[in-house]
């Protein structure tokens, strides 16, 4: 071979594999937007998806209302979970019955003794399975109880995993954890 053809081939293989380096990776991971959806009587004032905040919800409410993000995989796999944090308001409407001026001193003063009763909790909940990554979809049912789905499908829709009334009633007592 000639000295002028092994240049060439060899120019030729640098700048291939040179090139290949200008091609950007597929994302592993992803930011979804949160959505929520309260099957329960209280109110979730506060809540999160590994870190992530996800939209005040009222009792027996939901969705059509989205946050930014939670970071999820593109592609789903066994043993995927996520971790739920959320604040509940026992006593959402509450305030409505008091006659104090609102943010008077006295009502400022009601606020902090309900705020009080706020209850703090926290879950490692499993991720349905998904084909595409879509909307993080966060149920709250009773007994502080949480299902998670992060695909396309919404909620209502045949293909959905999940199929819980909107109004579900807390039992007298709750299994333990």
């Amino acid at each position: 071979m000639s000295r002028v053809l092994i240049r060439v081939l060899w120019l030729m293989l640098i700048s291939g594999l040179s090139l290949q380096g200008c091609t950007p990776p597929k994302p592993v991971r992803l930011g979804a937007p949160i959505e929520g959806y309260n099957h329960t009587s209280v109110a979730i004032n506060r809540f999160s998806v590994n870190r992530g905040g996800g939209p005040n919800i009222s009792p027996y409410s939901g969705g059509g209302k989205q946050n930014c993000c939670a970071s999820l995989p593109v592609k789903w796999h066994p043993g995927l979970t996520v971790v739920v944090e959320w604040v509940k308001d026992p006593d959402p409407h509450a305030y409505g019955r008091w006659p104090e001026l609102m943010f008077s001193d006295e009502w400022r003063k009601l606020m902090e003794e309900h705020e009080a009763k706020y209850t703090r909790h926290r879950a490692v909940v499993p991720v349905a399975r998904y084909e595409r990554l879509g909307v993080v979809n966060v149920h709250f049912l009773p007994c502080n109880q949480v299902a998670v789905t992060a695909g396309l499908m919404m909620p209502g829709t045949p293909k959905y995993p999940y199929h819980f009334p909107q109004k579900m009633q807390e039992p007298a007592t709750c299994p333990e954890s």
